[in-house]
């Protein structure tokens, strides 16, 4: 709540413009709050500091100055830097992703998740695979489609994704892309991840598979990368790798065994494993089981351990497989 507040209100964006850190007072004057209002600002942020969103600093930033003695300013940290929009300056912004998170709707469907729980899948309640199905009567593809502004609203929330895992993909696991010639981004939107993937590697040919009527209002990023029209549960390009990306997590066994079928004889990039004897820490474990709730809320898939990864590698006839722990998550092998 206050971190989607946050966003909405612009803090970050407002903190970095008056240097990275910020007074009440310049936050007053740089950000949309009512007067009658601005007293609940001082509550909200000292909520987001001790969060860790922000630091506190009561420090005098005008050391022998009395004016400013005992004024509480506002830094950014490592986590709100990430949500601050540089307006296209290269770095990875992260407020659409996190934003989307606390959609209404999203909202409402989590709402729903007990009464889920309590019911049985039988009769009318079979159609209600998911508490957002339960919620507003279709899945999320099919609020998606049907609601422009939410389309809008989840393009630019996996377009933000996309550019921050992008770059730590190019940086940090270049070795990754040794001796590949060609990519293809299984279901990958307007090809933000395979456009800085070409950029950061031209010697790999990178195509883009997604839906007809996604595909038709894309355009080709000067020849760099091809945008192919397919459905991912029918047919899947051949390629020297396939990078999938919150595909397999969000599906169900069933669904992904089938996209597994058709990708046999390639290598693939996924996320969301975690190797046997491999250390966690207790944010990214937390991070891990926060997901899986929210894939048990939204969708039909979950996040999976090594053992469920292995059964349907097999199922899908895969005769051996090699889960990599990375910056990303995990890779495998046919």
């Amino acid at each position: 709540m206050a971190l989607h507040c946050a966003i909405k209100l612009g803090i970050p964006n407002a903190i970095s413009r008056c240097g990275g850190a910020a007074s009440l007072s310049e936050l007053h004057a740089a950000l949309p709050v009512a007067p009658t209002k601005r007293p609940c600002l001082s509550r909200l942020m000292r909520f987001l500091a001790v969060s860790g969103i922000f630091k506190e600093d009561d420090t005098n930033p005008s050391q022998g100055s009395d004016e400013n003695a005992g004024v509480v300013r506002y830094r950014l940290t490592a986590l709100s830097r990430l949500l601050v929009d540089d307006n296209g300056g290269g770095h990875a912004c992260l407020s659409p992703s996190i934003a989307g998170c606390f959609a209404p709707i999203c909202c409402m469907a989590s709402l729903r998740l007990a009464e889920w729980l309590e019911t049985e899948d039988c009769g009318a309640a079979a159609a209600a695979e998911t508490p957002f199905m339960m919620a507003h009567g279709t899945d999320v593809w099919g609020m998606i489609c049907g609601d422009a502004e939410m389309g809008a609203g989840f393009n630019e929330a996996m377009q933000s994704d996309s550019r921050f895992v992008a770059g730590i993909m190019v940086r940090e696991c270049r070795e990754v892309f040794a001796g590949v010639r060609s990519l293809v981004h299984v279901g990958g939107g307007d090809g933000t991840m395979v456009k800085a993937i070409a950029k950061a590697f031209p010697h790999v040919r990178c195509s883009v598979l997604e839906l007809p009527q996604l595909v038709d209002g894309l355009q080709a990023d000067d020849g760099k990368v091809e945008f192919v029209a397919g459905d991912l549960m029918e047919f899947i390009p051949p390629a020297d790798a396939l990078l999938l990306k919150f595909i397999l997590h969000d599906r169900s066994d069933v669904d992904c065994v089938t996209i597994l079928k058709r990708s046999m004889q390639r290598s693939y990039f996924c996320r969301g494993t975690k190797r046997k004897g491999s250390v966690t820490s207790k944010q990214t474990l937390e991070a891990q089981l926060l997901m899986d709730l929210m894939m048990m809320v939204l969708m039909t898939g979950k996040e999976r351990g090594e053992e469920q990864w292995s059964r349907m590698f097999m199922e899908a006839g895969f005769t051996r497989y090699k889960i990599d722990q990375s910056h990303l998550g995990d890779s495998f092998t046919n």
